[in-house]
């Protein structure tokens, strides 16, 4: 009877060790392009800060800047989560919650941008009006969105505190 068990156990571990080597290089090539593609944005933010210099009373610039950095920082975020995954063999989900709170932040920024240009061009149409207050509606949804996130961040980081043994103090 053990070596009916052996011989089950062994195709088992061979095939779990290649998933796993599959796996890791999936994760590897994944990571690589996340550095690339964090490169290249950082280098667009550093280029169109460059060429904003010369436009410095213009707040458009700032916001596309602002708004390339977050989307560099969520890479990062990403590529942290990827490594985090590989370590410890399984997903955490507070990454990805990060990941969505500053998606959100960049989708604010973006709304924020697009009402004010709509706005301060003085020819108020039926149009602009629609697009003000569809906008507006996205931007409550998306403040009950991050305050959602920023909850279920928190709760996550008490549950954590609990599991590894005492509230440190709190």
């Amino acid at each position: 009877m053990t070596t009916e068990h052996s011989e089950t156990i062994v195709p088992r571990q061979t095939a779990n060790r290649l998933f796993l080597r599959v796996e890791h290089t999936l994760y590897l090539a994944l990571g690589i392009l996340l550095v690339l593609t964090s490169v290249l944005a950082l280098a667009s933010a550093a280029a169109t800060l460059w060429n904003g210099l010369g436009e410095w009373s213009s707040t458009e610039t700032v916001f596309v800047v602002i708004d390339r950095l977050l989307f560099v920082l969520m890479l990062i975020e990403i590529l942290h989560t990827v490594r985090v995954s590989v370590e410890s063999g399984s997903l955490n989900c507070e990454p990805f919650l990060v990941v969505g709170l500053i998606a959100s932040i960049r989708r604010i920024l973006v709304i924020t941008l697009e009402s004010s240009k709509a706005t301060h061009e003085g020819n108020w149409t039926d149009t602009s009006e629609q697009m003000f207050r569809t906008s507006m509606t996205e931007l409550g949804v998306l403040a009950v969105l991050i305050l959602v996130m920023v909850a279920s961040i928190v709760l996550l980081r008490k549950t954590r505190q609990r599991k590894n043994g005492g509230s440190n103090g709190e």
